[in-house]
């Protein structure tokens, strides 16, 4: 990881140095006045003549001094070095804010720094869309923005999320996805991912983050044409009152970080109890063919029953408990005997019976079994795999909060200001270039639509949210790809995070550039899709926990139809 941070600057600065060496300003006729007759002219006797290159004879350069070309394929060479730019920037962002996350908990970072980052790359590509040049200029390239602004969103509710149901897919029982079982391939309705109630709440706010694209759309229907100006600004003052709403909202209560805090410690909890379980067992906890040996169980159950009425209390599995260490993850015993209490008692009646003792052991064996590398029929009789799922599920806890596994890093020791100034430096190498190279990506794609006669929304759909969401997309690929019910949540709960951010921040600054510039709202279609995508995607999780493998098929579905309703809308139908 260490060579890789490193390695980065250096490679961004020899990519920019390809960019400059491989494509000059322009060239120029000998007889121009501008012209020095440096280069020879561009007829059909020049060997760089090539009739689908180019376009116009002239390009603007950004700042005055970056390189710019008038042909289709060397604008796509700058699009892709400006992308892999702004990528780089995504990926400071995020690497920043997830060491700052360790340092400084959930709470202020988690809940706005965090969220907003993520959305800064997007954010600061519309807003140069619509900044630069005169009214006109700028109307031609907002265009760009709301493609942007789409295409994220679109890209993270569709392609994303169902790649991501794709690889987390584990087997369906009665009661859902069965932790790291993947036995049914491809099975429609047989297998699928499981996610908890939390994400249906990050899907309903994401629905409700719409709104002001629906309020926009409406009172710019109703409205004359000299009352549109004041439909964008209520729409505004709509996102920006929601979108304090929304960080207030994850401030004080920081869901998915607390989450996976809470998840590190349930399965620190149910592995070490196990462990310590073994322990006391006379005898062999499991058989030779992996299963729980029910009448150890009983037996160890009468022995933590001290007055052998039938029942264990709370009392009784905190004696049964001294010697288990929970210090290392922050939790005491009356904490650990909770979340046993949780999970084993089923009857709310803050008793154990001997059947509900069986059965929370039964699957607590289940998970470990499940979560356990490599573990093999021959580790049963020792439980070894249990020790193994341990170590393992520290590591996955050290790689969420972005730390190295063999130097985990908390908040009191002496390696935490260091962590927290390199934070910041990758946070603000992020965001110098993300400031610096979004404008010259902007007029990169502006010049390829001139040159190959593409719409610039649909060059900004497609491309640039590969560039500003990449980073996230593996992430979450990755995260969803262990297989697991709890990263299932997680992972969704983000991928709806992302999506509510890109609909309030994004929105919020693009609609101040139209307020503010006096541009022309003219993007009923654009808004369309945003709706379609947010709401069927967002209703998906609001009512239901379980997703089949089918419903892979809607979200990739929704992508180019999408792009198809965008271009029959404005292309064929006429309402742009």
């Amino acid at each position: 990881m260490a060579n890789r941070r490193l390695s980065s600057p250096f490679l961004l600065l020899v990519l920019f140095l390809i960019s400059i060496s491989a494509v000059r300003s322009r060239y120029v006729l000998p007889s121009d006045p501008v012209s020095d007759g440096l280069y020879p002219p561009l007829g059909h006797g020049s060997p760089l003549y090539f009739p689908l290159l180019a376009s116009s004879d002239s390009c603007d350069e950004t700042y005055g001094f970056m390189p710019c070309t008038s042909t289709w394929i060397g604008n796509l060479f700058l699009i892709l070095v400006y992308g892999y730019l702004m990528y780089m920037a995504a990926t400071f962002l995020s690497t920043g804010s997830e060491m700052l996350l360790e340092i400084m908990g959930p709470g202020l970072i988690g809940g706005l720094v965090l969220p907003m980052l993520g959305a800064l790359p997007d954010a600061m590509l519309i807003l140069v869309s619509g900044l630069s040049g005169s009214t006109e200029t700028a109307q031609s390239q907002v265009s760009i923005g709301m493609g942007l602004l789409a295409g994220s969103t679109v890209m993270l509710l569709t392609v994303v999320w169902g790649s991501c149901v794709l690889v987390g897919k584990c087997d369906l029982d009665g009661s859902g996805a069965v932790d790291k079982v993947d036995t049914k391939g491809f099975s429609l309705t047989g297998s699928g991912v499981t996610t908890d109630s939390y994400t249906s709440y990050a899907a309903r706010i994401m629905i409700i983050s719409v709104i002001p694209f629906v309020v926009v759309q409406l009172l710019q229907l109703i409205n004359s044409t000299s009352g549109r100006h004041v439909a964008v600004l209520i729409a505004l003052i709509l996102s920006l009152v929601l979108l304090i709403s929304y960080c207030l909202y994850q401030v004080f209560q920081p869901w998915i970080q607390r989450r996976r805090l809470a998840y590190a410690k349930h399965r620190q909890v149910i592995f070490g109890f196990l462990i310590h379980v073994k322990k006391h067992a006379l005898g062999r906890l499991m058989t030779d063919d992996g299963k729980v040996d029910t009448e150890i169980v009983d037996r160890l159950f009468k022995t933590i029953d001290e007055n052998d009425d039938g029942y264990l209390t709370v009392s009784e599995l905190k004696a049964f408990l001294v010697g288990m260490r929970f210090e290392e993850i922050d939790l005491d015993c009356g904490e650990a005997v909770d979340k046993i209490m949780a999970d084993f008692d089923t009857t709310n009646d803050s008793l154990l019976s001997k059947e509900e003792f069986r059965k929370g052991i039964e699957k607590w064996v289940k998970h470990a079994v499940h979560s356990g590398e490599g573990s093999s029929l021959r580790n049963f009789g020792t439980m070894k795999f249990i020790v193994d799922a341990r170590q393992q599920a520290k590591e996955e806890h050290e790689q969420l909060l972005g730390a190295d596994p063999s130097d985990e890093v908390v908040e009191g020791v002496e390696n935490a200001k260091m962590t927290s100034l390199k934070a910041v430096g990758f946070m603000v190498l992020g965001t110098v270039i993300a400031a610096a190279f979004a404008d010259p990506l902007v007029d990169a794609v502006d010049n390829f639509s001139d040159a190959t006669g593409i719409p610039t929304f649909f060059i900004s759909f497609i491309a640039l949210p590969l560039a500003t969401n990449a980073s996230e997309a593996v992430s979450a690929i990755i995260f969803a790809s262990r297989k697991k019910q709890r990263t299932s949540s997680l992972t969704f709960s983000e991928l709806y995070g992302a999506a509510t951010m890109n609909n309030l921040l994004c929105l919020a600054v693009f609609l101040a550039l139209v307020y503010i510039r006096g541009l022309t709202w003219d993007f009923t279609s654009e808004v369309l899709i945003i709706v379609i995508v947010c709401i069927v995607m967002g209703s998906f999780a609001s009512f239901r926990t379980t997703f089949p493998l089918w419903t892979t098929s809607v979200a990739f579905i929704l992508y180019p139809f999408s792009l198809a309703l965008v271009y029959v809308l404005d292309y064929v139908v006429g309402w742009s």
